[in-house]
C-alpha cells in the first residue's frame, strides 16, 4: 500500500498547477497575515541570469566559517524540494518543512476568505515564505538568499537586503522579464536599494547602463566585484573565478553593513562549497559530468570546460521554453555522440521537438524518453574508459544524480 505524500508535499503539488507569477501583491499579504517572519533576520539577496546559485552557496560556506547561523535559500531543488531551505548548510526536515508550509497554507486561506488576497500562492511563492518562517524560527544570524526569476517581481523581493547582487545578465525567460538585455536588466535591478550597495560582475554594456540608470533614479551604490587577493579555490570551471569574487565582495559589503564576517576565513570558505549539479564529476565506468547548464550562456561556459575534456557523450534535455536551438549548437557538435531524452516535468522538451528545434547539428542523435534510459545507451557508447556528460536543465541534472544514487544502492529511482 502506498503512503500518502507528506502535507507540505501535497499542499506544494497542488500549487504546481498555478504556473509562475509575476508580481509582489499576494507574496505581500502573505509575510503581512504571518508577521512579516522576512523582517526577523538581515538579509543577503543575489541575483543574476547565471552563476547566483554558486554566489549564494560561496557566501553561505563563508558566513558559516565565521561562525554564524546562516540561512540559505535558493532554487529550483535538484532532487527533493528540502534542498532549498536550509540552515548550517543542512536542508529543512521534512516535519519542519510540513509545519511552515501548513502556517503559509493557513494564513493563505484566511486571508483568501476575508478577501484580500489578490490571489492563490505560487508553488515558490509558498516556500518562499515557508523559508522566512523557518529562518525566524530558528533564529538565523543572517540569510542569504536567491531570486528564483528576475528580481523585481519575485516573491523574495519582499525583503529589505542589507546588500545585493547581480552576478550576470543575458538572455533567460525573455517570455517575462524581456527581449534585450536592458530590459532584463532592469527586472534585475530590483534588488537594488536606496543608500545601499549592490555587487555587480561582469556584463555586457547594454545591461551595465541600464544598471546604471536604475540605481540613479533609486539612489543605490553599485560596487563592482573584485577577485581578492586571498588564493581561492573555487569550484569546477573557469566562470567560478568571477562567481567567487562577487561572493567575496558582497560579503565584504555585508560587514561594512555590519555583518561579523571573518574575511580570514574567506579562502578556507569558498574552498569548502560544494555545490552540486554544477560541473559535478562522479567517478564511474565510465565516469559522468553533470551540469545544469539550462540557457545560452550557460552552454558556453560548458563548452570551453568540454573543450579540454575529451571525447564525450551528451545526454541532453531542455525545457520547452528555453533557447534549445542556440544551446544545441552551442554543445552538440562537441559530442561524439548525442541522446535526447525528457524528464518528467510538464514544461519538458520531447526528445524530437530538440531535434527539430536544433537542426543539423542534431543529425545523428540518438532518443530515449526517459533518463535512465538515456544514461544507460550514453554509458554504452562511451565505453568504460569514456565520458558521458549530461546537460540542459537542472531538472535532468536531478534525475541523473537521483538515477545515479539509486544504482549504488541497488535500487530504481523513484519518477
Amino acid at each position: 500500500m502506498r503512503r500518502a505524500p507528506p502535507p507540505a508535499a501535497a499542499y506544494l503539488s497542488s500549487r504546481i498547477r498555478l504556473g509562475m507569477k509575476f508580481g509582489l501583491d499576494t507574496m505581500r499579504a502573505l509575510v503581512a497575515a504571518l508577521g512579516h517572519p522576512e523582517r526577523a533576520f538581515p538579509s543577503l539577496l543575489v541575483a543574476g541570469t547565471n552563476g547566483k546559485g554558486s554566489v549564494v552557496a560561496y557566501a553561505d560556506s563563508v558566513l558559516r566559517a565565521s561562525g554564524l547561523r546562516v540561512g540559505r535559500y535558493t532554487s529550483p531543488h535538484l532532487i527533493r524540494v528540502n534542498e532549498r531551505i536550509a540552515v548550517g548548510g543542512r536542508a529543512i526536515s521534512d516535519r519542519a518543512l510540513d509545519r511552515e508550509v501548513a502556517r503559509v497554507r493557513a494564513a493563505a486561506e484566511a486571508v483568501g476568505a476575508a478577501g484580500k488576497l489578490p490571489a492563490q500562492p505560487t508553488y515558490f511563492e509558498v516556500l518562499t515564505a515557508a523559508a522566512f518562517l523557518y529562518f525566524q524560527r530558528v533564529r538565523v544570524d543572517i540569510a542569504v538568499l536567491e531570486v528564483g526569476m528576475g528580481a523585481r517581481l519575485d516573491a523574495t523581493n519582499v525583503v529589505d537586503p542589507l546588500a545585493s547582487a547581480i552576478v550576470t545578465v543575458d538572455r533567460d525567460h525573455e517570455a517575462y522579464l524581456g527581449t534585450t538585455l536592458a530590459a532584463i536588466a532592469r527586472e534585475k535591478a530590483g534588488v537594488l536599494r536606496r543608500g545601499r550597495v549592490t555587487v555587480l560582475g561582469p556584463m555586457a554594456a547594454e545591461a551595465r547602463a541600464a544598471i546604471d540608470k536604475a540605481a540613479d533614479v533609486i539612489g543605490a551604490r553599485l560596487v563592482e566585484a573584485k577577485t581578492p587577493k586571498v588564493h581561492l579555490s573555487p569550484l569546477p570551471g573557469a566562470h567560478q573565478v568571477a562567481n567567487a569574487a562577487v561572493a567575496v565582495t558582497l560579503l565584504k559589503e555585508a560587514r561594512a553593513a555590519g555583518v561579523p564576517v571573518d574575511l580570514s576565513k574567506v579562502a578556507d570558505g569558498v574552498a569548502r562549497t560544494r555545490w552540486p549539479g554544477r560541473l559535478q564529476r562522479l567517478p564511474g565506468r565510465p565516469a559522468l559530468l553533470v551540469d545544469g547548464a539550462h540557457n545560452p550562456a550557460a552552454a558556453r561556459a560548458l563548452a570551453g570546460e568540454l573543450r579540454r575534456a575529451g571525447p564525450f557523450v551528451l545526454v541532453f534535455a531542455a525545457m520547452k521554453d528555453k533557447d534549445i536551438a542556440a544551446m544545441g549548437r552551442t554543445l552538440f557538435p562537441l559530442a561524439r555522440e548525442v541522446v535526447l531524452t525528457r524528464v518528467a516535468a510538464s514544461r519538458a522538451a520531447p526528445p524530437e521537438e530538440i531535434a527539430r528545434v536544433v537542426g543539423p547539428a542534431a543529425h545523428g542523435a540518438r532518443t530515449a524518453e526517459r533518463v535512465r534510459d538515456a544514461l544507460s545507451l550514453a554509458r554504452r557508447l562511451a565505453g568504460p574508459r569514456g565520458l558521458v556528460v549530461a546537460a540542459g536543465s537542472l531538472y535532468l541534472a536531478g534525475e541523473v544524480l537521483r538515477s545515479v544514487a539509486a544504482g549504488r544502492r541497488g535500487k530504481r529511482p523513484r519518477k
